[in-house]
């Protein structure tokens, strides 16, 4: 027991190493002005099956604005296809009108048809395949398609937004070569970015028992999902996740762990704007 806690307490520090080196490194986080005013009312997600396991991270993200911003109007979507990087997508095809997000299922298993004023979505949540961006030959692709995309987004009056993907089980270094890639394409585009690697990285420090991936030692798990969908809200909304009462069927304690994991990374990873 004693040897676990001083292998998680090694952990922990690495992981505010981590978080440190991003903005001590010549790595500012993204500027403050990338952010919309106020709480987006629409949101398209843009990547793979890491966003899609466990029936979808945006159906756990709608929960958490459902309870944490009770009326607010919001509207999001997920498009994703298996093990894609951004240069499969066709984000220009995403904004076309009377397409994606004309209408939405409701409760009872209705169909209505939204009233769309403004931009279709006014956030762009996008994620490049896992290793793309620190892949020797696809790194160069993703900042090709950062841009191309962020520019495509923003021609149709949306913010672009990167999900910071995580390290896979077995490569715990590609915590910081994500970070950095993310955070630099973040700097390049004026784009959000959403720290869920970080945040990975120090629920794995203190908590080593609770699993963030699957066998294949990349997909999320349950408990990773629901770490990823509380970063991207504590991000995107600007609120605390810690008391939510949705907890995705997890466990109180764990969903509360998760919670402030989330919140505590977004908020050390956007203090130097």
């Amino acid at each position: 027991m004693r040897k676990l806690k001083i292998i998680a307490a090694v952990l922990y520090g690495a992981a505010l190493l981590v978080l440190a080196g991003c903005t001590s490194m010549g790595q500012a986080v993204p500027s403050a002005t990338a952010t919309p005013a106020g709480p987006p009312a629409s949101v398209i997600y843009i990547g793979n099956s890491f966003f899609y396991y466990n029936n979808s991270m945006h159906g756990q993200i709608s929960q958490m604005v459902k309870e944490g911003l009770p009326g607010h109007k919001y509207r999001s979507s997920s498009v994703t296809i298996s093990g894609s990087g951004l240069d499969w997508h066709d984000v220009d095809s995403y904004f076309r009108p009377e397409g994606i997000g004309r209408y939405s299922f409701v409760a009872g298993n209705k169909v209505v048809f939204n009233k769309i004023e403004g931009p279709l979505f006014e956030v762009a949540v996008m994620m490049d395949c896992s290793q793309c961006p620190v892949h020797p030959t696809l790194k160069t692709v993703f900042t090709e398609y950062a841009k191309k995309h962020s520019d495509t987004v923003r021609k149709h009056g949306g913010t672009p937004a990167f999900f910071m993907s995580w390290a896979y089980a077995d490569a715990p270094e590609m915590t910081q070569q994500l970070a950095d890639a993310y955070t630099k394409a973040g700097q390049d585009n004026n784009a959000i970015v959403i720290p869920a690697g970080l945040a990975f990285a120090r629920s794995l420090a203190l908590r080593p028992d609770i699993k963030l991936t699957v066998a294949d030692k990349r997909h999320p798990t349950a408990e990773g999902t629901y770490l990823a969908a509380a970063t991207v809200y504590a991000t995107l909304f600007k609120k605390s996740p810690v008391g939510l009462k949705y907890s995705a069927t997890l466990k109180a304690e764990v969903a509360g762990h998760l919670q402030q994991v989330a919140w505590e990374t977004v908020q050390q990873y956007t203090a130097n704007k």
